[in-house]
């Protein structure tokens, strides 16, 4: 029986450069098929961000019709106005990404680095060069915001191709909220 090919969306979520990275995986092999950077800097409302980050979601999704999305998490920060807008960012994209009926995949930046390079402090050019072993990618992305996002979609790969696969993750709210009661508030 041949292997399914699968498209995995890999998203760094933020508020002032936000990065995505796709692959496409065919049994063990997975290549890059797109990684970029949209930039919100210039934009000066933080809710015209949020539509912008809405917007280009989406636009990924119908261009590419991936098969899940896999999103890292913001890291705890002391700024908390700044962790605030992080996880608005964050949640606009999962809320797109679950809308069109993908499976939705969150990392911590700890867990993906450790997947990519064995080592959960790594930097971020670490990171980078790591993936351009793992891909066979040579094309430097002008922010490493994207290559972030690609190491988000690669260690979804990784997690998802492993003995565990599979486990625990909900594909549209309903399931979600079954498998994660404790995240329902009230």
């Amino acid at each position: 029986m041949a292997n399914k090919s699968k498209i995995i969306l890999g998203i760094d979520p933020g508020t002032i450069v936000m990065g995505y990275g796709l692959i496409q995986v065919e049994g063990k092999k997975a290549k890059v098929i797109d990684l970029d950077v949209l930039k919100l800097s210039k934009h000066k409302d933080h809710y015209e961000r949020l539509q912008l980050i809405h917007s280009r979601v989406n636009e990924l999704i119908l261009q590419y019709k991936p098969d899940c999305c896999a999103i890292e998490a913001p890291f705890f920060g002391k700024n908390v106005q700044s962790m605030l807008k992080l996880g608005r960012a964050q949640g606009v994209a999962i809320a797109t990404a679950m809308q069109a009926g993908l499976q939705v995949a969150e990392y911590s930046p700890k867990k993906v680095k450790q997947s990519i390079t064995g080592n959960g402090n790594a930097d971020k050019e670490q990171v980078w060069q790591m993936l351009r072993h793992i891909l066979q990618y040579n094309e430097r992305p002008t922010f490493l915001d994207a290559s972030d996002a690609l190491a988000v979609a690669v260690c979804h790969f990784f997690q998802d191709s492993g003995p565990a696969a599979g486990a625990g993750k909900a594909k549209g709210w309903e399931a979600f909220l079954k498998l994660n009661p404790e995240r329902i508030s009230k």
